[in-house]
């Protein structure tokens, strides 16, 4: 149960492919980072593998259980939506209780983000607030195979620093593959990139692709990496 595969994803609307026969993997241990100009599929690629969204084909397995059905993905991928998804008018303390299970608890309820939210509800937190409990709910769930889709919506510069720290010390134990609008951020936390364009996914093997398939100009390029840096 150490690798996800993800082969032969293919989803197409009102006539227009909006992925191609895509094909990815993540192992335990790895963060797999997932780039693209909005709109090009990034989040429906993860609801995909996840479960919630309608495919024309896919082939999903972990390990060597193949995963056909959304109850199949139980306690092996959990994925974190753009949107807020906690409900309202129950304390925070007693979503950590309802959805983690009791040897994960204590790590959430100690963390010290959390502990002076506890006793206020989800409508009362601010974007940021709202978003490190869902992560860290998500992170901290059984399951082995983690999806972050826009994991820093809304979350200040310290609180995302943070977040990106927090998941290199959680890597050892699951793999996570993450989007985010802001391609620095996941170029900065991933050990490898996929750049999603026209339906078909392409591994970067170095930066300087990004400029040569026209995600980012040379000048932008030169003054966010080092040109000798690879992945």
């Amino acid at each position: 149960m150490n690798k996800l595969h993800i082969d032969s994803v293919t989803k197409s609307y009102n006539n227009k492919i909006i992925l191609s026969d895509v094909f990815m993997s993540c192992e335990k241990g790895e963060i797999k980072g997932l780039i693209g100009r909005n709109g090009s599929g990034k989040s429906t690629l993860l609801k995909i593998v996840f479960g919630s969204e309608k495919t024309d084909f896919k082939f999903v397995r972990v390990g060597n259980k193949v995963l056909r059905k959304t109850s199949d993905r139980r306690n092996l991928i959990n994925y974190l939506p753009q949107n807020n998804f906690l409900p309202n008018n129950i304390s925070i303390k007693s979503l950590i209780n309802l959805f983690l299970q009791k040897e994960n608890r204590k790590i959430v309820l100690e963390n010290e983000y959390v502990k002076p939210l506890l006793n206020k509800k989800n409508q009362d937190l601010s974007g940021g607030e709202k978003r490190i409990i869902e992560i860290l709910l998500i992170i901290h769930s059984k399951a082995k195979f983690i999806l972050l889709d826009e994991p820093f919506n809304g979350v200040s510069p310290i609180v995302k620093d943070y977040i990106m720290e927090y998941i290199k010390k959680m890597k050892i134990s699951k793999g996570y593959i993450i989007t985010d609008h802001d391609y620095e951020n996941v170029i900065n936390l991933a050990d490898s990139i996929f750049y999603l364009k026209n339906g078909f996914l392409k591994e970067i093997n170095h930066k300087s692709e990004l400029v040569e398939l026209g995600y980012m100009t040379r000048t932008t390029y030169d003054n966010v990496f080092n040109s000798e840096e690879l992945f």
